[in-house]
């Protein structure tokens, strides 16, 4: 389906290759806080050096309005250079590519690092203008897009410039999403089982659809299962609903019946009076009701015992397991039962397992099931666009093989 070039397709030596990664990283002040991201960029950064590419990295970090030093790249450059054991130049342009960037540029030699100023400096940026885009394509004979974080948005940095240069390719970031994400859904090994959870059914309406057609079992957790309870003619009590969306959950649950797919959906709940304030207050008292029998009074915050039983023998038997959202309130220890039983039935099974990222990956990681999974998705917005079936702008650009 998704057949791009890629770095191992290419021959960079000698030439100046501009490498778009995603470094967006926390920062507390000018101290990166989780340096997850920069270490996933490493693979195709050392590439492309040991390949004797002139390498010059962009990304953007934030959402700074304009050239606001407040989220300057510098703090990355320092952190890369030790990461690489070798400088990683920095070219603190508020123009990204301004006088600094082009004389560094000038003078690098094979297998040089330097990187540019926040992308997002420049206005156009998000807007994909033809200015930043030919500015960026001035500097580079070669164009590796390794952001999958950004590849559902037509930016300069990962579309414009691809458009202008002759070679675009993608990095091993890249093609390792194209590969799990993209080919599991058009091309899983089957029984292929997706779990979807979630606050909002808003959010995830064309990956419900899509999803039904590609898997043999949807199951359904999160805030978005008591809409379809609902819909159900079920009481749901103070449970999270969304009372425009009842009508599309009836007919997924009719289509899932026609295509003679399962659609799973909490046989318990598990209930409490008031939503938690913190929301991480380890005393909440709660209670376990059948999913036809909730107490009007209470609002369910987490799939209970029998549901995660259901769940999890839905998991075992399957070859392909996708995974997006929670399965309830996680951030709170007493309502994280669910999530961490959907977790744990994914570490324990033989079956390709895809996180797509967001709130999904940051529990897995949390849980400490990290490294059992197969693949943990860099993207948020971006999985769940590629597990809708629509077509990646960032993807798109790379050449094809």
């Amino acid at each position: 389906m998704l057949n791009k070039k890629s770095v191992d397709d290419i021959n960079v030596n000698g030439k100046r290759v501009l490498c778009r990664c995603d470094f967006n990283v926390p920062l507390d002040g000018d101290k990166i806080t989780d340096e997850t991201r920069l270490v996933a960029a490493l693979p195709t950064i050392k590439k492309l050096i040991a390949d004797g590419g002139k390498v010059i990295l962009c990304s953007h970090l934030g959402k700074p309005k304009g050239a606001d030093k407040a989220f300057s790249l510098a703090p990355v450059a320092k952190r890369l250079s030790e990461l690489l054991g070798q400088e990683v130049k920095f070219a603190s342009d508020d123009t990204v590519v301004g006088d600094n960037a082009r004389a560094a540029v000038e003078a690098m030699n094979n297998g040089d690092v330097i990187l540019l100023e926040n992308t997002r400096f420049r206005p156009e940026e998000t807007k994909n203008g033809e200015a930043f885009s030919k500015d960026l394509a001035s500097i580079a004979d070669v164009f590796v897009n390794d952001a999958f974080g950004t590849a559902h948005r037509a930016h300069c940095s990962n579309v414009g410039v691809a458009q202008l240069v002759d070679t675009a390719v993608v990095g091993y970031l890249m093609q390792k999403e194209i590969d799990f994400l993209g080919n599991a859904v058009e091309n899983p090994v089957r029984p292929f089982v997706a779990i979807l959870g979630g606050a909002k059914v808003a959010d995830k309406l064309n990956v419900i659809s899509n999803l039904l057609e590609k898997c043999d079992t949807l199951i359904i957790g999160g805030g978005m299962a008591y809409t379809f309870l609902k819909a159900k003619g079920y009481e749901i009590g103070k449970s999270l609903v969304d009372e425009t969306k009842l009508d599309y959950c009836k007919e997924m649950m009719e289509k899932a019946e026609k295509l003679g797919k399962k659609l799973l959906l909490p046989v318990d709940s598990v209930m409490i009076d008031d939503f938690p304030n913190p929301i991480d207050d380890p005393t909440i008292a709660t209670t376990i009701c059948d999913a036809d029998k909730m107490d009007a009074s209470k609002e369910g915050c987490d799939i209970g015992p029998k549901t995660i039983e259901l769940y999890s023998e839905a998991v075992k038997t399957a070859k392909t397991v996708v995974w997006n959202g929670p399965m309830g309130v996680f951030e709170n220890p007493v309502l994280a039962t669910g999530t961490k039983a959907v977790a744990a039935a994914l570490a324990e099974t033989d079956a390709t397992t895809i996180i797509g990222g967001g709130d999904s990956a940051a529990a897995v990681n949390q849980l400490g099931y990290g490294d059992k999974m197969s693949h943990i998705s860099t993207g948020g917005g971006a999985s769940l666009e590629f597990l809708e079936g629509k077509e990646l702008p960032g993807v798109a650009a790379a050449n094809d093989k």
